[in-house]
């Protein structure tokens, strides 16, 4: 079965080279000083290396402003410029006139009126659960384009067999902050259940959140281990791909995470890999965010 994985960081972009506020060169990242051999940068933004492509990925789409999480997911789900149709770049939730668009043209409904298996592999605590049936819950893109279209939330008796990933990779946050007794794995073992769950379905998408939150100077952890944990998660991703039947797109909304130095997104382009079996056709074709939807479309067609 021909497959695609779309793994989404929050907030990342290609930045300056700064070993000072730049995680990617602070922390030695070997996804990029092994695997690929170099460290993308501001004018040098494109690298390809072993099938894997490094590119950038506009997500201003001609509006003015830093880019925020709400338009800029939406663009990504949904195929279309969010920013232009509201008029400005809007977040973190998505804005209210584009939530029908978000019901009815996310990718994941488009796969499943496909008749495609999809899943959206991040397995959430009991606690999402109550809150979604509260009266009025505010989700982000995602989490929302699931919900109106259906598609199966993952839960922790989900995470404890391996059939979904917490938003954190290793479990130790449920575990700390949660009550939850969880094993907890290594990010390469997360990486590994993560590629078998999309070579079981057509189409599936998982997120993370923590660089973010990092970007934003919320993260209460070690920013050096954080690092780690998804290095060698992606790192794992690019070297274990099944490259004969499943394609890889590593995508972002707007940046942060690459310029610690301020605490607000910035306006790089997002950092944007693509590897396996269309992993070349997307580094070609994929400009800014609001054609990454057509361009999956078009590898599983």
């Amino acid at each position: 079965m021909q497959s695609a994985l779309l793994v989404f960081l929050d907030g990342i972009g290609i930045g300056k080279e700064d070993y000072q506020n730049n995680p990617f060169f602070k922390y030695k990242f070997k996804l990029f000083n092994n695997y690929f051999e170099d460290i993308p940068k501001i004018n040098n933004e494109y690298l390809n290396s072993k099938g894997s492509y490094i590119f950038p990925t506009d997500a201003k789409l001609g509006v003015e402003g830093f880019p925020q999480s709400g338009t800029g997911q939406t663009s990504i789900l949904c195929g279309f410029n969010a920013p232009a149709f509201v008029g400005k770049h809007f977040g973190p939730f998505p804005y209210s006139t584009t939530i029908p668009i978000l019901e009815s043209q996310n990718i994941f409904r488009h796969f499943k009126s496909h008749k495609k298996n999809v899943c959206f592999a991040n397995g959430y605590p009991k606690v999402f659960f109550k809150y979604i049936k509260s009266i009025k819950p505010r989700l982000s893109s995602t989490p929302l384009a699931c919900r109106l279209s259906g598609v199966k939330f993952r839960t922790s008796s989900d995470v404890r067999s391996g059939k979904a990933v917490t938003a954190e990779i290793i479990n130790s946050r449920w575990n700390q902050r949660l009550k939850y007794k969880l094993p907890e794995i290594k990010a390469s073992t997360a990486a590994r259940r993560l590629l078998r769950i999309a070579s079981e379905n057509h189409f599936t998408m998982y997120e993370y959140y923590l660089t973010d939150y990092i970007g934003h100077g919320k993260y209460d952890g070690n920013l050096e281990s954080a690092a780690a944990i998804l290095d060698d998660f992606l790192y794992t991703l690019l070297s274990e791909l099944d490259r004969s039947n499943m394609t890889l797109l590593v995508c972002s909304d707007h940046g942060n995470y690459e310029d610690l130095s301020v605490k607000t997104h910035t306006l790089n382009n997002c950092l944007t890999i693509s590897a396996g079996k269309h992993g070349e056709r997307l580094a070609s074709k994929i400009k800014n965010i609001s054609q990454i939807k057509h361009e999956l479309i078009n590898v599983l067609k």
